[in-house]
């Protein structure tokens, strides 16, 4: 249906050039503003018209896996979201390059290429989720580096560049550039600490995170969050994520005093203006699976408000309590105005692995939806301490399943199906929060499970929550250290490895539940799109995202729902545009509904979120299809822009 309505296009009426007009419209941050909303007010593009949408331009990167000769060592993951500030187009690359880009013809301007170790192994594969852009109000225009963009590196540097050049601005640091890794504590290797998302940057102050190494040791690089002052570099403020009764000593602090083994921030922070406020989502302690009583755990997998100016915390949620199962929080808080009993209350929402969303007052952090502390499983291995109840949302339900059964199992044959009916059975499970066992635990979801690094998307106007998911299951088991080798640094391919959690008694082993034909044993759809009311906390709809065509060994054009991993897009339009699915496709669909409208293949995985501006008065929607090399997808390197015809465009 969808090849003849595209078939049809050039006889439909709606299908005629696009009427140009309007100011030129940016997309000036990660999540377009600051808040993250991940919406955009443009409606040239809509679903009357949106079947009719062609690529106008195609931009390659160049940055593939042996593109500077040799292997890396590290799988490659763009996933890229680009900016759009003064009419130019930056984005950046697995191995840190910079570019930009016009964005009405695809043409290169300037790339800065930062030169790190390409050999070294990256705790977290190599990839760059997005830059920053900073407006100095102290600079004339045109003054170099009055416009700054700033990014930051696997290799753990934040560097400023000239935006119209892309030359490193001087003054900034050294060169253009600060070392974030002194400070830290020891890493076992170059890479085990690195950035992975895009500084935040409010006022003139521009602050990053870390991603570290999962599951390699109880005395990791610390998790400090730093805020850097953006004329010159120097360091502003500090927020060691120590907690409250932390006794500091030379096996627990590094030689900056910063606590080791703390939450770490790898997932883009939000900002507010407004109220001087950083939102930051917080990941779980070092190791992940096994902590016993270590007193790290305070501003684990918690939503943090900050003080932009000091540094000092204004409050906390904590999503889990003393986390074991690497529910990190994943995304961005993305914040908005909710609407209720006519009034207009600060808010945000913070997407989980859980699959549950909660909304929060954004000066407070009390909920505006409830939330239950329920009873959770205390099943535990010797030395651990466990939460006697965790937090659930009432409202909105969860968007994935909390529970499988063996009865529940799934196959694509009746072999497949009682192959993972056993691989089930053989595993314990008392509900969503039971903890990691030597036996194997069952994790519904998993640690991939629910939202990610994608994040969501907020129509405020239409006050909806536009959010993709993934649903499958997982088996984490710990391992005896006596059973675990001496010199493991890492093993596994795809989904399955092994880790040391070194300085405690266990080792871990996790791997993804699939059948014997490689598809998950839950059943489908084990990803979906989904749409909530923010006046009433209700599920409007869910439907199904992505299809069979990479999981399956045979590729069936089967959209029951697959794995997914980016975030989507929402429009004044009335669309959503999303990639995010273990495929080579493209799609749109209408917000109200949940219909699909719009889908087109790309030559690699969308795995990134996209974005959308208009230029010259014509509306352009743009995404990276870059492919996923960790979960087995080829690594591409392009980004791909439509647009309604226009037959004056270039």
């Amino acid at each position: 249906m969808l090849a003849l309505a595209l078939s049809g296009c050039a006889e439909d009426p709606s299908c005629e050039p696009a009427t140009s007009g309007g100011p030129a419209s940016e997309w000036p941050s990660y999540g377009n503003d600051s808040g993250g909303t991940r919406y955009s007010p443009l409606a040239q593009i809509r679903s009357e018209n949106v079947a009719c949408l062609e690529e106008v331009w195609r931009f390659e990167t160049g940055d593939l896996p042996g593109a500077r000769g040799g292997q890396t060592r590290s799988p490659f993951a763009s996933e890229t979201t680009p900016i759009l500030v003064d009419e130019t187009l930056y984005l950046c690359t697995p191995t840190n390059f910079v570019i930009a880009v016009d964005p009405a013809t695809g043409e290169e301007r300037w790339r800065f290429d930062p030169g790190f170790d390409l050999d070294s192994r990256y705790g977290n594969q190599l990839v760059c989720r997005g830059v920053s852009s900073w407006r100095d109000p102290a600079a004339d225009e045109g003054a170099t580096c009055g416009r700054r963009i700033f990014t930051a590196t696997n290799d753990a540097r934040l560097i400023a560049l000239d935006a119209s050049t892309g030359d490193p601005c001087p003054g900034f640091g050294e060169a253009g550039q600060v070392d974030l890794n002194p400070g830290v504590g020891r890493q076992d290797w170059k890479g085990e600490y690195q950035v992975t998302s895009p500084p935040a940057v409010g006022r003139d102050v521009v602050v990053v995170g870390a991603a570290i190494a999962d599951n390699k040791r109880t005395d990791a690089p610390s998790g400090v969050v730093r805020a850097y002052d953006a004329r010159t570099g120097t360091l502003r403020w500090a927020w060691d994520l120590r907690s409250p009764g932390f006794v500091p000593t030379t096996e627990n602090t590094s030689e900056a005093g910063y606590a080791l083994g703390t939450p770490n921030v790898w997932a883009p922070m939000s900002v507010d203006l407004e109220r001087d406020l950083l939102f930051v989502p917080t990941g779980n302690p070092a190791p992940d699976y096994y902590r016993g009583d270590l007193d790290v755990d305070y501003y684990g997998s918690s939503v943090v408000a900050i003080h932009l100016a000091s540094g000092e915390v204004a409050w906390r949620f904590q999503t889990v309590h003393h986390d074991l199962w690497d529910f990190d929080v994943p995304a961005q808080p993305t914040l908005f105005t909710l609407r209720r009993d006519g009034r207009e209350i600060p808010a945000l929402v913070q997407a989980t692995k859980m699959g549950m969303l909660f909304i929060l007052h954004r000066e407070t952090g009390q909920p505006l939806f409830p939330v239950e502390e329920r009873p959770v499983p205390q099943v535990r291995v010797a030395g651990e301490a466990l939460a006697p109840t965790q937090p659930f949302t009432v409202k909105p339900a969860p968007l994935v399943r909390h529970s499988l059964s063996p009865d529940d199992a799934w196959g694509l044959t009746p072999f497949d199906r009682a192959a993972c009916r056993d691989a089930i059975a053989a595993l314990r499970f008392e509900g969503i929060y039971t903890p990691p066992t030597l036996e194997g635990t069952l994790m519904v979801p998993g640690n991939a499970g629910g939202q990610n690094w994608g994040g969501l998307a907020v129509d405020e106007e239409r006050q909806r929550i536009l959010v993709n998911q993934q649903d499958f299951p997982w088996k984490v088991a710990l391992v005896e250290r006596k059973d675990m080798p001496e010199d493991l640094k890492f093993s596994g391919e795809g989904y399955v490895e092994l880790q040391p959690m070194k300085g405690t008694p266990y080792g871990m082993t996790r791997e993804m539940i699939t059948s014997p034909l490689g598809v998950p044993c839950s059943t489908p759809p084990w990803g979906t799109l989904a749409s909530v009311d923010l006046s009433s906390g209700d599920i409007d709809w869910q439907v199904p995202l992505g299809g069979l065509r990479t999981l399956a060994p045979l590729p069936i054009p089967w959209d029951l729902g697959v794995p997914n991993i980016g975030g989507p897009l929402a429009t004044g339009g009335g669309l959503v545009f999303i990639g995010a699915a273990m495929e080579n496709r493209f799609r749109a669909f209408d917000a109200e509904t949940g219909d699909l409208l719009w889908g087109t293949d790309t030559p690699y995985a969308p795995i990134a979120t996209p974005m959308t501006y208009r230029v010259g008065g014509r509306q352009y929607v743009v995404i990276g299809a870059t492919g996923y090399e960790r979960v087995g997808l080829p690594p591409g390197d392009v980004f791909i822009a439509y647009a309604l015809p226009d037959e004056g465009a270039p």
